[in-house]
């Protein structure tokens, strides 16, 4: 999928411890190996009875802890189709003994027909109102799936739909069409929106310590030493097509805009330092989970004021800004939040609508804050704003999204209601945003939605319950509601039941109107 870093010029909106320690096992090869193998087979031994007649559980991730316990992820068939919001992660203890399930629909698919009213060429032309952009004459993509993320699950038709935004940002729209009625139940884009060593010069960094490639003809920016490895194009104005940056020297860039290999070289160090983070504090191998971090393209079209996480080429995307408002969009915290997207896709999957929309942009939000300050430049110190070193001089100070007070933009959510469902997912994430600033920080410098006053357990802390939230408990329509309960889960798996940290989650989710 793909996720743009922002909305658009005018919204300006980013577009995804204790003793259970996890080793992740994500990928489809993994999931063959012995322990792979076996955990999966457990847990389907532990779901006999679940399992209604025409359906299929499909296993695509293994979380195992230290104690033994195994999550197991699933995706469900059902008279073999997809069904859309019937995801779920099983928990059983190192007995096998299954003790939870984490699903978002509770509804029953027994008796379901799945025999559709409508034809796919309806439900084609039907989807093809939605899509606001120029498609690009590729024929549109139809399958024939269930709906289960809201209501009484029912057939419909995916309908896929590529081609340009209005801004220039690539779409891969889904629509989702009642197979019966023909209305439009969902959209949601796959595009989500922001060796040797080597000595980069970058725009917002200063000079920085890089690993790159030794070629025959000098360097070149690959970094093959960290997982399977990754590069950095230079799309040079284009949209697609591209280079590695190469030198003669081990240094790349001037640290001006002047050269453009400064604006790769800070998109560089951003995959290091968010492969290094995830890597060092959360345990994970790589964004995908088995050792790809995918890649950078720089300099995508023509002052183009957006950034963006692509699944389909498993790559970030990174516009040079209009000159006037953004400059490169290519700061640290936009990396973290783009491939962040990468790793929600490899594990919840979080649809980028609604309320799991919303999900999805703040946690991006947040491991791109996270990975901020764990890189430490003293150029761009860790903080809880979205975006703060892309804006120009003539609006220095701005940022994207505040995580403290998301309502400073004048369009994000700091308190949940009913109408949050309602938002862009750049704004829905406002409730997501604040309660993490306060569970980490507290009520200094924010305030609360019931005017309580919160301590905070530090980032540390809720950063490891928000990874092991997303990575074991949340599934692809987790909403606020659901967050509140896996971080919950996550807390207490990490910190014991009643803890400080399992307190402070329920205290701060409160203090959004989560309760």
């Amino acid at each position: 999928m793909s996720r743009k870093l922002l909305a658009s010029l005018t919204t300006l909106t980013l577009v995804g411890c204790g003793g259970a320690a996890s080793n992740p096992v994500n990928s489809s090869t993994e999931l063959d190996t012995f322990e792979g193998a076996s955990v999966v087979a457990q847990a389907h031994q532990a779901l006999r009875g679940k399992q209604q007649q025409g359906e299929e559980f499909v296993a695509r991730g293994v979380i195992v802890d230290d104690n033994g316990d195994t999550h197991v992820r699933f995706d469900r068939t059902y008279q073999g189709l997809r069904v859309l919001g019937g995801d779920f992660v099983s928990h059983q203890d190192a007995q096998g003994s299954l003790r939870a399930l984490s699903s978002a629909s509770t509804e029953s698919l027994a008796g379901l027909s799945v025999t559709p009213l409508l034809d796919p060429a309806a439900a084609a032309n039907l989807a093809e109102r939605v899509f606001q952009g120029v498609r690009n004459g590729a024929a549109a993509s139809v399958e024939l799936v269930i709906f289960a993320r809201e209501g009484k699950p029912t057939p419909a038709f995916d309908v896929v739909l590529e081609g340009t935004q209005a801004d220039g940002t690539p779409s891969a729209l889904h629509v989702v069409v009642h197979a019966l009625t023909g209305a439009v139940l969902e959209t949601s884009d796959e595009i989500e929106t922001a060796a040797a060593n080597g000595t980069g010069n970058s725009l917002y960094v200063g000079a920085v310590s890089i690993a790159i490639n030794s070629t025959s003809s000098g360097y070149e920016l690959r970094d093959p030493s960290r997982g399977k490895g990754f590069y950095t194009l230079d799309l040079g104005g284009a949209q697609s097509g591209g280079g590695i940056f190469t030198s003669t020297t081990s240094s790349f860039g001037n640290g001006s805009s002047t050269s453009a290999a400064s604006a790769g070289v800070d998109a560089h160090y951003g995959i290091q330092k968010t492969y290094d983070y995830f890597k060092n504090v959360h345990g994970r191998n790589g964004i995908d989970g088995a050792g790809g971090t995918g890649f950078n393209r720089v300099h995508y079209g023509s002052k183009y004021n957006n950034a963006f996480w692509t699944d389909s080429c498993f790559c970030m995307t990174y516009g040079d800004g209009d000159g006037t408002t953004f400059s490169p969009l290519t700061a640290i915290d936009v990396a973290g939040h783009e491939m962040t997207h990468g790793v929600t896709s490899r594990t919840a999957r979080l649809v980028y609508s609604g309320e799991s929309g919303g999900l999805n942009e703040a946690t991006s939000d947040i491991f791109g804050s996270m990975v901020e300050f764990y890189a430490a430049s003293a150029s761009d110190p860790g903080d809880y704003l979205i975006g703060e070193k892309i804006y120009t001089p003539k609006t220095s100070g701005d940022a994207l999204r505040y995580m403290a007070n998301p309502s400073k933009d004048g369009k994000s959510a700091n308190c949940w209601s009913s109408a949050v469902a309602g938002l862009d997912v750049h704004h829905s994430s406002g409730v997501g945003n604040h309660f993490f600033y306060l569970l980490a920080e507290g009520s200094s410098g924010s305030s609360t939605c019931n005017n309580t006053t919160l301590t905070g357990i530090g980032r540390s802390a809720a950063e490891k319950i928000w990874y092991r939230a997303l990575t074991t408990y949340m599934t692809s329509s987790t909403k606020y509601a659901g967050a509140r309960t896996a971080t919950l889960s996550a807390a207490k798996d990490l910190f014991g039941d009643g803890s400080a940290q399992h307190k402070a989650v329920a205290a701060a989710w409160s203090g959004v109107s989560v309760n």
